[in-house]
């Protein structure tokens, strides 16, 4: 199997208002035994925040990432990957981060996500190019229909 992508950074926010220790490990759950950053911040309403990323860059952490979403979030990617890649083959997927805390992975459309963006290695690089690399990673760790139940 080919490199997918150049990098993929995985980032989220914890409110002070919620457990530091579960959104962690709720990253670690998705990621595996990955490092992650945390930069203190503050919100726009002056409430601190802390910001949790990583940034990861071997084909075994790509696959076990996308692996753990699960095949209901690979086949909406593969049904709306026009809209994941753009025009210089960035990726980009919000996962819904209070659902991903109960084991849940779930696409996301409000604010309270973890990120997951990266840059597809395609070459030439071209959108056409980048969304089939991504199409066939995609296929290639999705479940057998015959597993799915």
């Amino acid at each position: 199997m080919q490199v997918t992508f150049h990098w993929v950074r995985v980032q989220t926010f914890c409110y002070a208002t919620e457990r530091q220790d579960l959104i962690e490990d709720t990253l670690k759950e998705l990621l595996g035994d990955i490092e992650f950053e945390e930069e203190i911040t503050e919100s726009e309403h002056g409430n601190t925040m802390m910001i949790l990323e990583t940034r990861i860059t071997k084909q075994r952490e790509f696959t076990y990432l996308f692996s753990k979403l699960g095949d209901d979030v690979l086949d909406y990617i593969l049904d709306d990957i026009d809209n994941r890649v753009d025009e210089d083959d960035m990726f980009y997927l919000r996962l819904d981060k209070q659902k991903a805390v109960q084991g849940i992975y779930e696409v996301a459309h409000h604010g309270d996500v973890i990120s997951i963006f990266g840059k597809v290695q395609a070459h030439p690089a071209r959108k056409d190019v980048a969304v089939k690399v991504l199409e066939e990673f995609l296929q290639a760790i999705r479940s057998p229909p015959s597993a799915r139940s």
